[in-house]
């Protein structure tokens, strides 16, 4: 078992490597999963999305989300599944720290109304590497 540092230290090695995610949510009674770009700072992961998403009324009904990354086809991957909520973010700080040329493929601009920003603070996460045990972080 690792210190809590540790493994912290991986896990945000592991989100630093990976652009993309696996997001799932619930809408009624069924579970969604969809791809998304994927940003953080330390343990919190934020997404960029359109205001007027399914997720985003997923969301309202559910705050509680699912987050993989870090598969890479290999048996030595470094996996990192997260369990957090979400929460809808409008403040002009954090969307223009994650603007980026990218994003207009979707938005208007950085002051486009229907950009928002998905803050997920995790609750659980798991960081597996290959065949070895999970290693748990938990608030």
């Amino acid at each position: 078992m690792w210190k809590t540092e540790q493994l912290e230290e991986r896990i945000m090695k592991v989100l630093d490597a990976n652009d993309v995610c696996a997001i799932g949510t619930v809408a009624g009674d069924q579970p969604k999963i969809r791809y998304m770009v994927l940003f953080h700072e330390g343990l919190t992961v934020y997404l960029a999305t359109n205001s007027r998403t399914d997720k985003v009324d997923e969301l309202r009904e559910n705050a509680n989300v699912f987050v993989l990354t870090g598969y890479d086809g290999s048996s030595s991957s470094e996996i990192v599944q997260m369990e957090a909520t979400a929460k809808l973010c409008t403040d002009n700080r954090l969307r223009e720290k994650l603007w980026n040329d990218e994003l207009s493929r979707w938005f208007k601009g950085l002051h486009d109304p229907e950009y928002v920003v998905l803050e997920l603070n995790p609750t659980r996460i798991e960081y597996v590497k290959g065949e070895s045990e999970p290693q748990v972080w938990q608030k």
